[in-house]
């Protein structure tokens, strides 16, 4: 109500007649103005000038640490300017693609802005693929220039006679042949003259094992809304110091160059995961956040070198859902553990599980279980649907599986090359994410399987992901992955694929009488098999070669 106590519906019609008098003035004045004054009132978003203001506001301030070298905010924006117009000079057309095969180096940091800047295509490469595997995502990319780290020139081997190779030794050194192409360019800035912030910025390739590579396309817009939602969901400020630990070739490390660029933060860049390692960087370098699967994350638990550090530190955990006794050993480190979900169709994180006040006060256990959730859409991204086969929205009753679907800024434009798959997996302008998940009360998303991974059991769904959160549980327990086996009497079973901590002594029926514990008796694993696990380049479990394994020569007809 106003100071003389009417309502406001009262008076919407005196309201609305002046808030539509503003908007025709508005647009009158809008109308007078030509198209190119139109677009000159309109700034294109770009990550580009994160780097840009973050030169300008803090020159002098340490932008990049690696080993014993260190640039300022003033001597990035210079390699940048440098690299950009090296590139340019060496030939590179608008919308060429430029390729790395290179660790978390100052190499790859500078390329997620002089790429763009030189009117490129950033595509930064799996390193843990094979040579024939990158061989066939340069081809399919069609990359101009290739970025190739010296530990890494194997993977080179096979490259298209028509790429132009810069070997990088990540020495610094003049004489280091990456060093010496900078000096081809000029430390002058280049303007950014992106006509359209929807251009493409970079290239993240899916898989390059089976089948044709998947290339998703960000743009600039998308990079630049995802990099300030990881500054709002993060908490970064120009104090902060961010350890490497995600590869940067994954999703663009989740739009965190461009993230911590932005607030004027420091990178401390990380060749190799090495728990030891990093736990002497933390402390070195008052390290306050690092990104990082669930099974990197227990290994830093795990390490002799861990201990609590006597100030908070914030991380980012995806890949898998995350345990009760990972957010327990992380808190006690005074680590605190934020729980994120996206894929490279997303420009990496899309949602968080942000928690409520009133969690704190709820037991550990309970307190996990709500944290281990998907959570919401991060701010700037759309809220997302979970959706039954008819494509309605499943209630919210934690219950009822539907498919996770989301759109909006942050969603890829599509795949490289690729229409067919585009059209399929951005059906009715919605990404399908081929998760399987609930809808909570409280309106917060909750995982239970992926699609391929769901296992079907006398016509009960089991939930991999249920089974191998229990499991997880037993003190014996790295890691596990279950899969589904063929089974005559059910259709299929779970098996327990299991890696155990180094020194335990455990036996298969221990396991499966553990989960006998926390689970309902039909979803227990009938079989468990100890072995070291493989895992992808962000952490995740490949379940894929184990399935197979145990289908070889069956005829899968559900899951």
């Amino acid at each position: 109500g106003d100071d003389k106590g009417r309502s406001i519906p009262e008076h919407l019609p005196h309201y609305r007649g002046i808030a539509g008098n503003l908007m025709s003035d508005q647009a009158d004045g809008l109308e007078q103005l030509s198209d190119e004054a139109r677009r000159a009132h309109r700034q294109e978003l770009t990550p580009l000038s994160f780097l840009e203001r973050s030169v300008q506001v803090y020159p002098g301030r340490v932008a990049v640490t690696h080993e014993r070298r260190q640039y300022t905010y003033r001597e990035l924006g210079d390699r940048v300017n440098r690299l950009a117009s090296a590139l340019v000079r060496a030939g590179l057309q608008k919308g060429d693609r430029v390729a790395y095969i290179c660790p978390n180096i100052p190499a790859l940091l500078e390329g997620h802005f002089a790429v763009p800047l030189a009117g490129g295509v950033l595509v930064a490469l799996n390193y843990r693929l094979g040579a024939s595997e990158i061989a066939r995502i340069l081809d399919h990319a069609r990359a101009r220039f290739l970025f190739v780290d010296h530990e890494f020139e194997h993977l080179a081997v096979h490259a298209n006679a028509g790429i132009s190779v810069i070997r990088v030794e990540d020495s610094g050194a003049p004489e280091d042949p990456y060093e010496a192409f900078l000096t081809t360019g000029s430390p002058q800035p280049l303007p950014i003259t992106l006509a359209d912030e929807n251009e493409a910025i970079s290239i993240n390739y899916t898989s390059g094992t089976t089948g044709s590579p998947k290339g998703a396309v960000y743009h600039h817009r998308g990079a630049y809304l995802n990099a300030l939602g990881e500054v709002i969901e993060t908490r970064l400020t120009s104090a902060s110091v961010c350890l490497w630990t995600l590869p940067m070739f994954h999703c663009n490390g989740w739009c965190f160059p461009w993230a911590v660029t932005a607030v004027g933060g420091r990178h401390v860049c990380l060749r190799k995961v090495d728990p030891a390692r990093i736990w002497g960087l933390i402390e070195r370098e008052a390290v306050t956040h690092y990104n990082a699967a669930p099974t990197v994350q227990t290994s830093l638990i795990n390490n002799e070198n861990a201990q609590p550090i006597g100030r908070e530190i914030t991380t980012c955990v995806s890949g898998s859902p995350p345990s009760r006794e990972l957010f327990v050993g992380l808190r006690r480190l005074g680590i605190t553990p934020i729980h994120v979900y996206g894929a490279t169709e997303l420009y990496g994180p899309y949602m968080i599980c942000e928690p409520q006040p009133e969690w704190g006060q709820l037991p550990l256990d309970d307190q996990a279980a709500l944290l281990s959730r998907q959570g919401v859409n991060y701010v700037v991204a759309c809220p997302v649907r979970v959706v039954d086969d008819d494509g309605f929205d499943v209630p919210a009753d934690g219950a009822t599986l539907g498919e996770v679907l989301m759109r909006g800024n942050t969603v890829m434009t599509g795949y490289f090359r690729d229409p067919e798959q585009t059209e399929l997996t951005l059906a009715d302008g919605w990404y399908h994410s081929g998760d399987l998940a609930v809808r909570h009360q409280d309106g917060y998303v909750e995982l239970r399987d992926r699609k391929k991974d769901i296992i079907i059991s006398g016509g009960e769904n089991i939930s991999s992901i249920e089974v191998e959160r229990a499991i997880r549980r037993h003190p014996a327990v790295l890691d596990v992955a279950v899969v589904s086996t063929p089974d005559e009497k059910w259709g299929e079973r779970p098996k327990a694929f299991v890696e155990v901590v180094d020194g335990a002594e455990v036996s298969p029926a221990d396991i499966i009488a553990f989960a006998e514990q926390h689970l309902p008796r039909y979803m227990r694993p009938d079989a468990v098999e100890f072995r070291k696990l493989t895992r992808t380049a962000t952490g995740k479990t490949e379940k894929k070669p184990l399935r197979d394994k145990e289908w070889a020569g069956h005829d899968r007809r559900v899951g």
